[in-house]
């Protein structure tokens, strides 16, 4: 069959009771960033933390009773694995769920808690996939697949129809891509009632396939696969479903660095108190980074797609924005090893205001001169011209000082 509006609309039918239909937040700091109107839906609301029970919902609703006994097999890259776990629980049958070994904790504990069977296998969601494919073969179960099926695709599509009826006015829609599930179903929707509409979608640029599929007619592995905190996203190889309809309705396909994904992240807990994934927040990534082409007077609504980020990963991506914004500044400094001469630098920095975080201190590590010690501070300041403030400080009431820079980690 073709994928028509028709099949999105039914599956806002047999959704209407099972889905939150998630909220479309109007972010003014976006807005004054872009020029123009900026929304987000934030589908990191939604049940089981991500859209993907959207289109597992809509495809299990619609399995036999006979492909329902046999139980529904997936592969995930963590979200989609949640999605069916709940989706097949909601139906009372049994789901095997395949994630890759380094899927995260909190996507494995969450699918685990729905009462999925989970195994972990591969290294990333292509290898997960095809474990999942041998299972399937091995056991008979029906299979559900993350993003090339076109019930699935239906599911996911009801997220444009939503953003239309709330925001008839959209002029842009900005989707993050994966394997092209969620960006096929939307801008199908979209485009169907909103002629005009223009649709973006946005890869990691760590793990992005789709515009060289494009080019290729079909679907093709990304030429490079690293790691990306995009995870949801990474997937290297699209889909052939997915693929023809990008093609047909999506009118551009731009790339974000694992720095913009992280300044997105950040800009949604300080701005929005929003918890977003680094998939969730590529496409404020690709807005923040004015990476989307927007004309005066537009109206752009992006999908917060999913919020399941390790508690852990969260509170690195905050700590390291917070430096690069200069919010936190690392100092390194040389003191006389005597008593009382940490004192009296804690003095020194609280005269400025700045608030310590961290210190440690290091001997043997720097090779610090004898009758040295090193001393590597974190503080909190207000901005970066604070900072400045506080290292001439130091420098003034007699420190060698040195600051480490964002980066310095990099190849």
């Amino acid at each position: 069959m073709t994928l028509k509006l028709a099949d999105i609309q039914d599956a806002r039918k047999i959704l209407q009771k099972v889905i939150i239909p998630t909220p479309i937040l109007f972010d003014e700091k976006l807005s004054n960033l872009t020029g123009v109107k900026a929304y987000l839906k934030a589908e990191c609301l939604q049940r089981s933390g991500s859209f993907k029970v959207r289109g597992a919902y809509n495809k299990i609703a619609r399995l036999s009773p006979e492909e329902k006994a046999r139980g529904v097999i997936t592969a995930s890259a963590g979200n989609h694995a949640q999605g069916v776990a709940l989706a097949a629980r909601l139906h009372q049958i049994k789901a095997t769920i395949v994630l890759p070994e380094y899927a995260p904790l909190t996507k494995v504990t969450a699918t685990k808690a729905q009462g999925a069977e989970v195994i972990l296998h591969g290294s990333s969601f292509d290898e997960a996939v095809s474990y999942s494919l041998q299972l399937q073969e091995k056991h008979g179960y029906t299979y559900v697949h993350a993003f090339d099926d076109e019930m699935v695709i239906a599911g996911q599509g009801t997220i444009g129809w939503e953003i239309v009826e709330d925001i008839p006015e959209t002029t842009v829609v900005v989707v993050p891509i994966g394997g092209g599930g969620i960006i096929s179903g939307i801008a199908l929707a979209v485009k169907n009632l909103l002629p005009k509409v223009r649709v973006y979608g946005v890869q990691a640029a760590n793990c992005a396939a789709m515009r060289d599929s494009i080019k290729a007619g079909k679907p093709v592995e990304a030429k490079s696969y690293q790691f990306t905190i995009a995870d949801g996203i990474a997937v290297k190889k699209p889909g052939g479903k997915t693929l023809e309809i990008i093609k047909n309705f999506v009118d551009d396909i731009v790339e974000v660095t694992e720095e913009e994904i992280a300044s997105a992240i950040f800009h949604c807990v300080q701005n929005l108190k929003l918890v977003v994934e680094g998939a969730g927040a590529a496409g404020v990534a690709a807005l923040l980074a004015r990476k989307v082409k927007i004309d005066p007077g537009d109206t752009i609504c992006t999908v917060l797609c999913g919020g399941n980020i390790d508690a852990n990963l969260l509170s690195r991506v905050l700590e390291q924005e917070l430096v690069r914004r200069g919010h936190y500044i690392i100092l390194k400094l040389l003191v006389p090893d005597r008593p009382g001469m940490l004192a009296a630098l804690t003095k020194a920095v609280a005269e400025t205001r700045a608030n310590i975080i961290e210190v440690f201190h290091r001997r043997s590590m720097w090779l610090a001169p004898l009758g040295f010690v090193g001393i590597e501070m974190l503080l909190e300041v207000r901005d970066e011209e604070h900072g400045k403030e506080v290292f001439e400080h130091l420098q003034t009431v007699g420190y060698h000082v040195e600051r480490e820079g964002v980066g310095d980690w990099e190849e």
